[in-house]
């Protein structure tokens, strides 16, 4: 009898631990930022639009393959979340308009030990994992070129291997 009991309240904490992991349990146009903030943490980052809105990014490493941006309407109810790491959203960064601001904004912070500076290219790379297209975690790069002011893009899917040889589960 304890023993079920421990396996249900273990259950019950695992789901409500995975619902405030990207705010499944939240209702658009129903929510409010201080059930967003109770659900899912505080943000990362924070951005007020100027139509009275704010957006909210909730970066979900250095393990995690995801980043969520909650849109906060104008009357301070959730409008959406939206995952972020995916080729859709990769595919807006555009080379020589898009700048650190834009990308911060479109993707979130990328996980600082993946942050690097290149002193002989003058160059900062910003790097995230993310699930790709066939479920295998990959890694994409932005690169802000300081001499030239380009920004380039990367993506990797690496063959790392979980600790049984099988490639590790994505989570799609």
């Amino acid at each position: 009898m304890m023993l079920s009991r421990s396996v249900v309240m273990g259950a019950v904490v695992l789901l409500a631990a995975c619902a405030g992991y990207s705010g499944s349990n939240l209702k658009p146009g129903l929510s409010t930022l201080p059930e967003v903030v109770a659900s899912m943490g505080e943000p990362a980052l924070r951005w007020k639009d100027p139509d009275g809105g704010e957006q909210l990014a909730y970066p979900r490493g250095p393990a995690g393959t995801q980043t969520f941006m909650v849109f906060m309407g104008a009357d301070g109810r959730l409008d959406r979340i939206d995952g972020v790491l995916d080729m859709a959203h990769f595919a807006r960064i555009e080379s020589g308009k898009s700048d650190k601001a834009a990308v911060l904004r479109l993707l979130g912070p990328s996980q600082p030990q993946w942050t690097e500076y290149f002193k002989a290219r003058d160059e900062l790379v910003w790097e995230w994992r993310f699930c790709d297209s066939w479920n295998r975690v990959a890694r994409f790069d932005v690169l802000f070129d300081a001499t030239t002011g380009i920004v380039r893009t990367t993506y990797q899917r690496s063959d790392l291997l979980g600790w049984n040889g099988v490639a590790p589960f994505c989570g799609h």
